[in-house]
Formats: C-alpha cells, structure tokens, sequence
C-alpha cells in the first residue's frame, strides 16, 4: 500500500483527533487512575540533622508512630543536597523502639578466647576489668621511658562514633601515651 501526501495527512489528522476525542472521554481517566490503597497506619515524615560528624547534613525520616520506616538524604539541605554517608544512611539502626534496643544491636559484650571458634557471653564487669588490666600490662610492659609513649598500642576509631566519643577516646588515648591514633574523620 503506498501513501500518498495528501493520505498520509488524512491519517494523521484522523489518529490525531481520535486520540484527543479519547482522551476527554470521562471514563477514560479511569483507565490511568491508580488505584488507591488506604494505609493501615500514620507515617510521618520528619527533618532531621546527622548525628555523627558535626558536618551537619540534613536527613528525612519516614516512620510509624513506633520505628522508623527508613533514613534519607533530604534534597532541600544545602550542605548535602540529598546524599548520605554510610554512617548516616546507618542512623535508624541506633534507635530504640518502644525504649527497646534495636533487635539487630548487640547489648551485651561478647568474648571468643584465643584460638576458640564460638563467642560466649561475658558480664560488662568482666569484660572491662581484662580489657584494662591486658591494656595496663601492654602499656607497661612496652613503655618508651625516653619518649613517654607505648607503640604496643594503637587505635582504631569506629564510623559509629560522634565527635564527643572521638574527642574522649582521643584524649584517653593520649593520657595513655599511644601515638598511633587512626579514625574515619581524622581527628
């Protein structure tokens, strides 16, 4: 079949004002509705500002009335227009539901011996006690009278930290003479 000029335009013409006359038809809006579902519970949306850094990157929260649905970037900040570091897309993992710790968040210290495959649980009394006498023992054992340091010990900071734990375990960390000192934000 070939078209001519003037049937290719009929065409047109035709497809295009069946299209319009489709379009304004009041059924049709039916076709393109989504369907609604109503929600069972009230979620709330709430700005916020990162915890961690003292950068000051501004996060939405999405939650029910007894957790938090999820944790982004807020779009409308102008110090992080959006995006999250992996600490802050973390945050809903520190918080409690109902004053109950997060089911994923350990609450009690563990312990696996030298050279054992399995944790056991150990009481925080315990575990502070061997931590501070293997701590002195190191500490003592490995002292650098000349320079008043130890390079036994060093210290990794961890990216759950905020700036008010970094600064104390900074200053911890000095008072027991360790140089070697390596966190995420440089402290």
């Amino acid at each position: 079949m070939e078209l001519n000029r003037r049937d290719f335009l009929k065409l047109s013409g035709i497809g295009t004002g069946a299209a319009v006359a489709f379009s304004l038809l009041p059924y049709t809006a039916a076709f393109a509705a989504p369907r609604e579902f109503p929600l069972k519970r009230k979620v709330k949306e709430t700005s916020t500002v990162c915890c961690y850094c003292s950068v000051g990157c501004g996060a939405i929260v999405t939650a029910y009335e007894d957790g938090i649905i999820k944790i982004e970037g807020d779009p409308d900040h102008p110090i992080n227009e959006g995006a999250l570091c992996p600490k802050g897309q973390a945050m809903a993992q520190i918080h409690q539901v109902n004053g109950e710790p997060n089911q994923y968040r350990l609450t009690k210290p563990l312990y696996r011996a030298p050279n054992a495959e399995d944790w056991e649980e150990k009481s925080w009394d315990w575990m502070i006690e061997t931590i501070a006498r293997r701590v002195k023992n190191t500490r003592d054992n490995n002292w650098n009278n000349s320079a008043n340091r130890t390079d036994a010990i060093a210290s990794l900071g961890g990216g759950e930290l905020d700036n008010e734990e970094c600064y104390l375990l900074t200053k911890m960390n000095r008072a027991l003479g360790v140089v070697y000192l390596e966190h995420c934000a440089r402290i």
